[in-house]
């Protein structure tokens, strides 16, 4: 799909680009067909997502799990990524793998991705193929049901750090923001196919009683479209690999115009000076000035290190975070029990009445029109991402962050409030609206806060002092995104000592709302935004 053609020195400036670690050099511009393929990714990983919230609840009951072992299967994995995510984006700044520094980590989450969803899909089939005891096959369906849950969800949840540090590494400001537009509109065109493909009956099609049960048809479905994906995305927009400066460190004296290594490090700037695969004698001294090569070589990030670089993390970054982690509370308070609110709340069914009673088949309609209510939001959060383009014109990052928030606020309460069918189904727009903010705005804000660094170390550069602070763009877009995880983790960890205590599913709605429209007063006063 699209190329580079019409820019020769494309290949020169994203090889240049890769051997700086933080994203130093001016980039090619990269085609919409590019960009549409690196979006692709998050195409497949959302479907996959959509696919988990339609059956793991109906897996994990029908493998006999135990309701005590419910908080444990949602809180393991967020904890595990809260802890680990930015230990591995800092690793992937300084990966040397031949194929770049990013994609290695994808390939290996998007294996574990389809790892995790055969282990939950298939648990009960695989089990049932190796032992006849039913105590026994109970006991290893529910563990490795809850091993494949656990799996998938680390990785999915993990690979947005890289994907999205990926699309920052090779491309220019602009292309940076078209692409986190398209990463929004596929994300959103993903979960509503994957919900659609959910709500199909698949046991009585000619196709589910070929693969034996709708498990299986739907994880035929989901590794087909994962695979295929993924594969394209990895393919989208050359990764230089990162070299070896300690290997390549410029020679005492440079002669005069020295031709351009691709395995030198150079300073901000540099990419400007660079002519006809040459570069500036002056230019070479400046980047080997105060310098060690064998010091570069070493600025891997230790525990030490990175617990460091997160305390001192700039505070518009720190605000940036805070206000992710309160709109990520709001949007999963109500997304992870939206489908129980219908069936309870808005339908007046009951799930702990006997299966074939009137309550209970109440209660399985309203999940079901639920499904279609989270439909309309991945639809409307894809027509949205689109228009966002546009309305960032006129209203500028820090409208579209703040009337995200409000609208999500204003839509939740009117529904906690005022709970009725049509109603609700209307309002489900308003979670495509965050969705779509929550994909979009925290990140390309934190490539405006990376360009400002850029500029600030390349005046550094020019003048001869110390660059950067050490942190990367992997470290900073894993940052960014553990958050997802801590959210998960106060969810999980609280909302149901609320539900509880309240004794009803509608005060979780309502508390979305409420932590909404905080973070609607919190991304107005202290997120900062660029002139």
């Amino acid at each position: 799909m699209g190329g580079n053609s019409g820019q020769p020195d494309a290949d020169t400036a994203a090889s240049l680009a890769e051997e700086c670690p933080f994203g130093c050099v001016e980039l090619p511009r990269r085609s919409t067909g590019r960009l549409i393929m690196h979006s692709m990714a998050m195409f497949g990983r959302e479907f996959c997502y959509a696919v988990e919230a339609a059956y793991v609840t109906p897996v994990l009951l029908s493998v006999g799990l135990p309701r005590s072992l419910y908080s444990m299967v949602w809180l393991l994995s967020p904890v595990l990524g809260f802890l680990l995510q930015p230990v591995v984006g800092s690793a992937s700044d300084y990966c040397r793998a031949g194929w770049g520094r990013r994609r290695p980590y994808i390939l290996t989450l998007g294996v574990m991705m389809l790892l995790g969803m055969a282990l939950y899909l298939n648990g009960d089939a695989i089990v049932s193929a190796l032992t006849a005891d039913p105590r026994r096959k109970l006991v290893w369906a529910i563990t490795i049901t809850m091993i494949g849950v656990v799996l998938f969800d680390f990785a999915a949840d993990f690979i947005d750090g890289p994907i999205k540090a990926y699309l920052f590494d090779v491309c220019s400001h602009q292309d940076k923001e078209r692409g986190l537009h398209y990463h929004a509109l596929f994300t959103g065109f993903g979960g509503a196919l994957g919900y659609l493909l959910g709500a199909i009956d698949w046991a009585h099609l000619k196709l589910g009683r070929v693969l034996g049960t709708e498990f299986q048809v739907m994880f035929f479905f989901s590794a087909l479209v994962l695979i295929l994906c993924f594969i394209i995305h990895l393919c989208s927009i050359p990764e230089a690999p990162l070299r070896d400066a300690a290997k390549d460190s410029l020679p005492p004296q440079a002669p005069q115009d020295p031709p351009l290594s691709s395995g030198r490090m150079y300073e901000y700037g540099s990419i400007e000076k660079v002519k006809n695969g040459h570069v500036k004698p002056e230019l070479a001294t400046q980047g080997g000035k105060n310098k060690n090569p064998a010091e570069q070589t070493q600025r891997r990030m230790t525990m030490k290190s990175l617990l460091r670089a997160l305390v001192r993390m700039p505070p518009h970054y720190r605000c940036l975070c805070i206000s992710h982690l309160i709109g990520w509370t709001a949007f999963l308070s109500n997304m992870l029990f939206f489908t129980d609110f219908m069936g309870q709340i808005v339908y007046h069914g009951n799930p702990y009445s006997a299966h074939n009673s009137t309550e209970f088949l109440t209660y399985e309609r309203g999940v079901e029109v639920g499904c279609w209510g989270l439909c309309v939001n991945a639809l409307f959060s894809s027509l949205y991402s689109y228009f966002q383009k546009a309305l960032v014109s006129f209203v500028g990052l820090k409208g579209l962050y703040f009337t995200g928030y409000l609208l999500f606020g204003l839509g939740t309460g009117l529904i906690g409030l005022f709970p009725n069918v049509h109603s609700t189904l209307v309002l489900c727009a308003s979670f495509g609206v965050m969705s779509s903010t929550l994909y979009t705005v925290p990140f390309n804000l934190m490539a405006e806060y990376h360009l400002e660094e850029q500029e600030e170390q390349r005046k550094q550069a020019q003048g001869g002092g110390p660059d950067g602070s050490g942190r990367g763009q992997g470290l900073d877009c894993a940052t960014l995104t553990c958050m997802v995880q801590l959210a998960q983790v106060l969810v999980g960890g609280g909302l149901g000592f609320l539900v509880n205590l309240a004794g009803s599913v509608a005060v979780v709605v309502l508390t979305a709302s409420l932590a909404a429209l905080i973070g609607c007063c919190f991304v107005a006063v202290f997120v900062r935004y660029m002139d």
